[in-house]
């Protein structure tokens, strides 16, 4: 099967459905087709709230490392990690509420994907990693939104202990996570239940609360592509290049 990324739509519900091989990995192809979805989604009058959600086991595992392989320069590299800078500021200026379906673990970049949705609901599988550091690089693209959802603490203790697992519960306790289930069936029931009611909320006021809840990001704009740029160079350096090369 190949990438892809596919918008659906019912009873004032978006759902924006992602695919890769490699564990729902995200190469810049599928990045930029996730920005487009959400482009779309948000200029549809009949959609009212969208749900980002995944098929296979693992939720998302993060940036291509496939992909990342191929880099060869600083341009190269900075492009590459300004697919998720494009993604993270395009979900931060929707106007439509934004929900996360996390049915299995989460690595990376899709730390922040899920970071940057209004509210994730999440399986007891649902766990939890930022591996950047062992392989010499560092979230920093996602830093600002993965710190604004659960803290600067928890960022913290996240990014530093990248070789090991955060269990669900422990997103569900630093904020990550807004509600923990115990199956895909409840995961399923729980989400669609919230998502028909803010469905039919008012546009106006859902699009307001958007802004008051996203306040004080808009420095993102520049902050983001500049962190991609920092990330690039670590990833050209010898220790991130051989250690990419086992991977």
């Amino acid at each position: 099967m190949e990438e892809s990324v596919h918008l659906e739509k019912d009873n004032r519900i978006g759902r924006i459905k992602f695919f890769h091989p490699k564990g729902n990995s995200l190469p810049p192809s599928l990045l930029q087709k996730l920005v487009k979805a959400f482009k779309k989604a948000e200029v549809d009058p009949n959609i009212g709230v969208i749900i980002l959600e995944s098929e296979g086991n693992a939720f998302c595992a993060g940036a291509s490392l496939s992909e990342l392989k191929t880099v060869k320069t600083l341009e190269e590299g900075t492009a590459f990690f300004m697919g998720f800078a494009n993604l993270l500021n395009t979900i931060r200026q929707m106007s439509k509420f934004v929900l996360a379906r996390v049915h299995g673990k989460i690595v990376g970049g899709g730390v922040g994907l899920v970071s940057a949705c209004d509210y994730a609901f999440a399986t007891d599988t649902a766990s939890i990693k930022l591996s950047e550091l062992s392989i010499g690089l560092g979230p920093y693209v996602i830093e600002p939104v993965v710190s604004r959802k659960i803290g600067s603490t928890a960022f913290a203790q996240l990014s530093l202990d990248s070789a090991q697992w955060k269990s669900a519960q422990w997103g569900l306790q630093k904020g990550l996570y807004a509600e923990c289930v115990g199956d895909r069936e409840a995961l399923d029931r729980t989400v669609n239940q919230k998502a028909q009611r803010w469905a039919n909320y008012a546009p106006e006021a859902c699009r307001e609360l958007r802004k008051l809840h996203w306040k004080d990001t808009q420095n993102w704009e520049s902050l983001l592509p500049k962190n991609a740029k920092i990330t690039a160079q670590l990833a050209l350096s010898d220790f991130t290049q051989n250690k990419i090369k086992l991977l």
